[in-house]
């Protein structure tokens, strides 16, 4: 019997972990690295042990460490969640040779499958259907486009797309060092790239009895440098036959390697709806929440009670209901290559609607760091079809209130309401064919209000303090209290809103920079006896207070509610929300430097560069020049024009803050760039 659990992970699958352990009264054991000595995690856990270090490699991954955790700690089991150590057999054995329980698959099966490759022969001998490999080297025209993946890879990492020969070697060498770094292991295979195919999975549960559960379908077809963003159980379409088919193939996977436990086969169906074996994971999916909310049932505490030797509750898997839909919520920006966010995390929070699941390893006042995936939280909704789980879970997003860095919540919510998505036309090149219709610039008109509710908003607050200095917090002032406190600026000095004083007749002016587009808004108003009016045709102010502010607008009523930090204003309203800088704001990094300036677009690890790349060295346009690696995904610098190299200051090893100068590229004096683009 398992009364201790160490979960050899961090984040939201650990706290996830922690939430059934509490259910089945096992006291808790988390692990973690310096940069999460504060994480919610290791706040959740009755036992924490400290990992010195902040890199994964020198934490996370360092199996002898976290068994030493385990061991100081008095837990006899360890549960590995994803990623990091889960998939690894060697891990798994040094847990039981330490006398500990593994909540995980048989050692044996793990080896199996721990390898892509050795995985795809194991499953073309039971009879799965397969994509044929192809030889790199003896790649030809016809065999493109070809997908190349790390045998001992996952989450996108050491993955390339080719569709062109002359491209083949040097994505080779690429995928190759990101698997490297990312996995201990550089084996690199390719296999036919599907364009439209859809990537559909099927759970399973064994246990030791010869029981094994195949846990329906989930479709994990959306999603960005391969890695998922939203997934749903059951994948929608697919017939019964079909579904039987990747039933029986899961099982018969299942079964040839002796599983135990939870995993997950997955499958690539290509355009016409046939079927070929992808890989077997080996542990929990971040997915599985939709696999629970359908059929009912707590995979983790199925797991444990596998693990402790226990057989499945009946012989055949519970009747599924409903349909559930996952999505990721991520500190990244998409319009911007996906690049992920840092920083302060200053609100986290999702309605708590009936149907509503949150798994987070994040609350409001935690810091984003470098190390780690950018995943903030997954919010999943249940609904008896698919069209009610779709709308539930896309409104929930749209309510949410997060404050921080930019994150692909707004993406997520059109992605939800898209035409192809509502219909379930899904395959995984849905986001290269829309992610420009799914990032579109701010709307003007939104944001101009926005931005005066946010500048209302601040008035009021301090013409609060001014009319009570000793409550300078009060979040009750009204448009007639905002008023009064103008109006009385006799009695208690003179406030200054800007650069113009506070006097009943005169304007009041404000302005502020939106993020991450950067466009500015003005926005004057004027305190009158009737309250605070503004200067923008069509629209009156309701009431105003120093957290929210009523507007109306072409004859429509809008709330909108205001938080301040520092000098960023976040205003939430009814269908999205907005972020401002207030002016004057701090010198953005790209403007302090010269052309060509190479800038590290986010803080993180410099991991290469180009071949033979130096000071002197002839650079074309869009040539990548540096890698800098940052949360577990690696990132191209590109040359920003045609030229010379003149600086280079980025050396593989060396870590840099975000606007870091990596480089410097000079154009010749006499170059054209008009002529260039005629010429090209």
């Amino acid at each position: 019997m398992i009364t201790t659990l160490l979960v050899a992970n961090r984040g939201e699958i650990a706290c996830r972990i922690f939430r059934t352990c509490r259910a089945l009264g096992i006291a808790t054991v988390a692990v973690y690295s310096d940069a999460d000595a504060d994480a919610l995690h290791v706040r959740e856990a009755d036992t924490a042990v400290r990992l010195p270090g902040a890199a994964p490699s020198a934490t996370y991954l360092r199996g002898d460490l976290v068994v030493a955790a385990a061991l100081a700690a008095g837990a006899d089991a360890v549960h590995p969640g994803y990623g990091f150590l889960s998939e690894n057999a060697g891990f798994a054995a040094a847990v039981q040779d330490a006398g500990l329980v593994w909540v995980g698959p048989p050692v044996k099966a793990i080896e199996l499958m721990a390898s892509k490759t050795r995985a795809k022969e194991l499953m073309a001998a039971a009879g799965v259907p397969l994509l044929a490999p192809v030889d790199p080297a003896a790649a030809r025209t016809e065999d493109l486009p070809l997908l190349l993946k790390a045998a001992a890879g996952g989450g996108g990492r050491g993955m390339r797309i080719v569709r062109e020969l002359v491209d083949l070697k040097d994505e080779l060498t690429a995928a190759a060092a990101e698997a490297l770094s990312a996995f201990g292991d550089g084996e690199v295979f390719a296999e036919p790239y599907v364009e439209r195919g859809r990537h559909v999975e099927v759970q399973i549960m064994a246990d030791e009895h010869d029981g094994v559960w195949a846990l329906g379908t989930r479709d994990c077809s959306l999603q960005r440098r391969h890695q998922k963003v939203i997934e749903e159980a059951p994948a929608p379409g697919l017939g019964d036959e079909l579904c039987d088919r990747l039933h029986a193939a899961a099982v018969a996977a299942a079964r040839a390697v002796g599983y135990r436990g939870a995993g997950t086969v997955e499958f690539l169906l290509t355009d016409d709806g046939r079927p070929y074996f992808l890989e077997m994971n080996t542990r929990l999916q971040v997915e599985h929440p939709v696999t629970e909310a359908v059929f009912g049932l707590d995979l983790v505490a199925l797991q444990l009670r596998t693990a402790e030797g226990e057989p499945l509750p009946a012989a055949a898997p519970p009747h599924p209901a409903g349909h559930a839909v996952e999505a990721r919520l991520y500190a990244e920006d998409p319009a911007r290559d996906w690049q992920p966010q840092t920083g302060a995390l200053l609100s986290l929070d999702v309605p708590e609607e009936p149907g509503i699941r949150l798994d987070t390893g994040y609350t409001g006042g935690d810091t984003i760091g470098v190390h780690y995936d950018p995943m903030l939280a997954k919010v999943i909704a249940h609904a008896p079809t698919r069209t009610e789980a779709v709308r539930l879970l896309a409104r929930a997003l749209e309510r949410a209130r997060i404050h921080g860095p930019v994150t692909n919540r707004d993406l997520l919510v059109r992605s939800l309401r898209h035409p192809d998505f509502m219909a379930a036309r899904l395959d995984t090149g849905f986001y290269e064919r829309h992610l420009q219709a799914l990032t579109p610039a701010p709307d003007e008109a939104g944001g101009q209000l926005a931005a005066t509710a946010a500048a209302l908003a601040d008035a009021a607050r301090k013409s609060t303090a001014l009319a009570d200095p000793a409550h300078n917090n009060n979040n009750t002032t009204t448009a007639a209290a905002l008023a009064d406190a103008a109006r009385n600026t006799t009695a208690v000095g003179v406030a200054r809103f800007g650069a113009w004083r506070n006097l009943p007749s005169q304007p009041q002016l404000r302005r502020y920079r939106g993020e991450p587009d950067g466009r500015e808004y003005e926005i004057t108003y004027r305190t009158t006896r009737d309250g605070p009016a503004v200067d923008t045709q069509g629209v009156r102010v309701v009431a105003a207070r120093p957290d929210r502010v009523t507007l109306e607008s072409a004859g429509v009523t809008r709330h909108f509610t205001v938080s301040r930090h520092g000098d960023r204003v976040y205003v939430d309203t009814a269908t999205g929300s907005y972020t401002f800088t207030a002016l004057p704001r701090f010198t953005d990094p790209a403007e302090r430097t010269e052309p060509g300036s190479l800038l590290a677009p986010m803080p993180g690890t410099v991991v290469r560069l180009a071949e033979g790349l130096a000071a002197g060295a002839a650079v074309e346009a869009g040539q990548p020049l540096i890698w800098l690696e940052a949360m577990k995904m690696e990132h191209r610098i590109l040359a920003p024009a045609t030229g010379t190299l003149t600086a280079l200051h980025a050396a593989p090893g060396l870590q840099v803050e975000v606007g870091a100068l990596l480089a410097v590229v000079t154009e010749p004096p006499d170059h054209d760039p008009e002529a260039s683009e005629e010429t090209a």
